[in-house]
């Protein structure tokens, strides 16, 4: 690896949190070397993605960390990469056609497109978010959305999802154009997962209903590995993140979906 001494913080620590989730582990002297960096300078790296719970700390360096099964509440992700969540929303607004049949899943990330898409006419969403469907019924009282809104039912998670036999029921009847779809964790080999095993089995109604899956997560989601998959990398024909996605894992996107879109924070 080449000298990188001049990266910011946040790019030194996507690239140490690639190398640890590729190779399960790494050492304070390795990351030295190839960041070009103080051991203190990795260190702190390694404390603060340690801190939000990346990766584990161990003597002389750091492994992945176990398999994620917490789940937080709609509220709590909502404010984490707002700019990144915003950027990704405006460039997988931008390619929905009026008149188009949708689907769009739980989450904040898919919750922030549906907010840019109350305006587009003549749309039918199907959702099974019950703060997705919120957006267009408010915008709807207001004056400012047309679309048709099929909530499919089903029991809540602290993601604010419907989720269970309903939901997968109602979604399993139907057929849409393009399924929008965020995610937990994305990753080479388990692809998109949950730690919910109830979200991940309604995700795997949606993605067999749709014709063509946008994915939009944020470069944090990436090497997360939940609990339940739903859906393999090579399954999804559009994948939208933004420009903090690690160099390794824009290859490897590039080379496995139909389409990887990098959205641009500076402009969100």
């Amino acid at each position: 690896m080449a000298d990188r001494g001049n990266l910011l913080a946040h790019q030194r620590r996507a690239l140490i949190l690639e190398s640890v989730r590729r190779d399960g582990a790494v050492r304070v002297t390795q990351l030295v070397g190839q960041l070009g960096v103080s051991d203190m300078t990795i260190r702190r790296d390694l404390d603060a993605l340690s801190s939000v719970g990346f990766l584990e700390k161990v003597h002389g360096g750091a492994v992945t960390a176990s398999t994620s099964l917490h789940e937080p509440g709609f509220e709590a992700k909502s404010t984490r990469e707002a700019l990144a969540k915003a950027a990704i929303a405006d460039a997988a607004a931008a390619r929905v056609e009026p008149g188009s049949v949708l689907a769009i899943g739980a989450g904040t990330t898919a919750h922030a497109v549906a907010i840019r898409l109350v305006d587009v006419p003549d749309l039918t969403v199907v959702t099974n978010s019950l703060p997705v469907a919120e957006a267009f019924r408010s915008a709807g009282r207001e004056g400012g959305s047309a679309a048709t809104l099929l909530l499919t039912g089903g029991s809540p998670t602290p993601s604010a999802a419907l989720v269970g036999p309903l939901a997968d029921l109602a979604i399993g009847s139907l057929h849409v154009d393009l399924l929008i779809l965020g995610t937990h964790g994305a990753s080479e080999t388990a692809g998109l997962t949950s730690p919910n095993l109830a979200e991940a089995q309604t995700n795997r109604a949606l993605v067999t209903a749709a014709r063509r899956i946008a994915v939009v997560a944020d470069h944090t989601k990436w090497g997360v590995v939940g609990l339940s998959g739903f859906c393999p990398l090579a399954d999804i024909n559009w994948f939208i993140t933004d420009d903090r996605l690690p160099a390794e894992a824009c290859t490897l996107l590039t080379d496995t979906v139909g389409e990887l879109t990098l959205a641009d924070t500076r402009t969100a």
